[in-house]
Parts: structure tokens; sequence; C-alpha cells
């Protein structure tokens, strides 16, 4: 007795289920025109063509940071020989080190709490239905129209009667992330609203209770989400310059972006600087290196993420 396939169809013989080699053959044939194959070689081309454009400023970068001091803005891409000893000096004259640490406790902070706090105001959003919801997620969205400078001296003036200016905590510069971002919690709740509503019901019905729906059901099913809005976040921490420059003095504090603008500035030969560039570059390579290295293990998440983000609705 025969079964039926998937939907009830008939499951395919042996005379169907396998294809003589001359029709595979004709098949591929037909796939593989002229046309077919000068259209993929443009795409290649084209493809190849933008790598280039988006790759070549960070290898003009790398080449510029193992140059000498008088050598550093030729167009040489290949300098011989190597002067590795440019990343040793950075390291002796300026504390890189200690930037590096502050830098990944503020990116980490910033970005763990802004992706916890986004989530579980998008979770609300998405699941609960209460009067005035569509109007307080207008509300949401219009602080985004809020330029980032006319909050500058509100949020300065908070954190110092808080005594948090130049505070070794840095809390200026991530416990704002505790309340939430409204791109955020707009973009992860459309990946809410697309979650079937059954699986809620269903866990209520066996007792869970809000949180416990969100922790072991709504984050699960959302992973590549919040893996996007915490990459998201730990680069914008990661490069931010304005507020570490209105928060912290103190060289030991300083986060790399506002620390290679110190290098800039005492290597400046216009502000009587010595003009050491190459060290400047080399420190510029040691920054973005971090963010190609999280990218690179994470853009499966990424780009995961992202393509999903279409299709929610």
């Amino acid at each position: 007795m025969q079964t039926g396939g998937v939907g009830g169809a008939p499951p395919p013989t042996s005379m169907t289920a396998a294809a003589p080699p001359q029709a595979l053959t004709a098949r591929r044939g037909e796939a593989r025109t002229p046309a077919s194959i000068a259209s993929q070689a443009v795409y290649l081309v084209a493809l190849f063509g933008a790598t280039l454009v988006f790759v070549f400023p960070f290898v003009w970068l790398l080449s510029a940071s193992l140059k000498t001091r008088t050598d550093v803005f030729s167009n040489e891409l290949f300098p011989l020989p190597l002067h590795f000893e440019n990343y040793v000096q950075i390291f002796q004259i300026v504390p890189l080190a200690g930037w590096f640490t502050n830098s990944t406790i503020v990116s980490v902070l910033a970005a763990v709490t802004v992706t916890i706090s986004s989530a579980l105001v998008a979770f609300g959003f998405a699941y609960f239905r209460f009067p005035g919801r569509n109007i307080l997620f207008g509300l949401v969205l219009a602080s985004m129209m809020l330029p980032g400078a006319v909050m500058m001296i509100p949020n300065f003036l908070i954190w110092n009667a808080l005594g948090q200016v130049n505070s070794p905590t840095f809390a200026p510069l991530w416990a704002g992330n505790l309340f939430g971002s409204a791109f955020y919690i707009f973009l992860l709740r459309q990946f809410f609203l697309g979650l079937p509503r059954e699986v809620f019901e269903a866990a209520r019905v066996d007792g869970a209770n809000y949180l416990r729906m969100f922790w072991s059901i709504a984050v699960p099913l959302t992973r590549a989400a919040l893996i996007v809005v915490f990459i998201f976040e730990l680069k914008a921490a990661w490069t931010d310059l304005m507020r570490p420059l209105i928060f912290l003095r103190d060289l030991s504090l300083f986060t790399l972006p506002q620390g290679l603008n110190y290098l800039v500035t005492i290597f400046n030969p216009q502000a009587g600087g010595q003009g050491q560039f190459q060290l400047v570059m080399a420190a510029s390579v040691l920054i973005t290196a971090p963010m190609i290295i999280v990218f690179f293990f994470a853009q499966r998440y990424f780009i995961e993420g992202i393509a999903t983000t279409g299709s929610k609705g």
C-alpha cells in the first residue's frame, strides 16, 4: 500500500524520480546561455569593484601605519621595509591598553543594557493590547526626531548633579541605555509582531508568566534580531566621540576615539606637535580591527537579522 507525500501528493515513482542524463544535460545547457554568463560576469566585476572601493581605505590605513614619518602620506601601498615598531611605540607614548579596557567596558555595558531594555519594551508593545497603545508607540518613535545636540546640556547637568562626570564608572556613557532606544524598540517590535500569538497563549495556559514567556519563547525566536541590536550598539559605543569628550577629562579614563583625538592633537604640527602621523595610523588600525573581528564572527546572525527585518510586518 502506497502512502501520499507532503500535502497528499503521490510519491514519485522510479520513472519520474530520476530524469534521463540527456534531459539534465539539456537543462544545464539552457541555464548556461551566453547571456546568463555575460550577466554573471558583469555582476562579479561590479561586486569586485565595489569591494575594492570599500576595502581600499582600510588597506591604505594599514599601509600608512607601517611607513616612516616622511613617507606616511605617500601613494605606495606596499612599503619596504615594514616598520612594525610603530605599533610598539604607540603603546609606549600613550596608555592605549587602558583605553582599550575603557572602551570595552563602555561598549559591552551599553550594548547589553540597550538590548535587554529595548527588547522588554518592544515585547510589551507587540504582545499587550491596551487603549492608547499606538499613540504611546508613536510618542516613542517621535523621540527619534529630537536632535542629540538638544539633549547635551540637560544630560550634562543631570550627570554632573549626580557626581558622575569624569567618573571611573563611565555611567554617562552607558546608563542611559537602561531606558531603551526608540530605534531598537521599533526594530524589535517588528520581529515580535511576526511571532505566532498562539504560542504565547499556550504558554499562558500552562501557567507561564509574562517574563517567562519573554525569556523562554520570544528571546530564542528573535535571537538574530537581538544580535543585530547588540552589534549596532556595540559599534556605536565603540566609535562614539562626543559623549566621552563631554563627560571624561582624565587621560587614564579616555576611550579609544577620545584617545585617538588626543593623538591627533599632540602630533599636529600646526599645534606644535611632532607630526608623527604614522603612529596615529597605527592606533587607528588597532581601534578598527576589533569591530572587523566582531562582524566576522557574527555576520551570519547579522545578515539573517537584517534579511528577516524586511519580511516582518
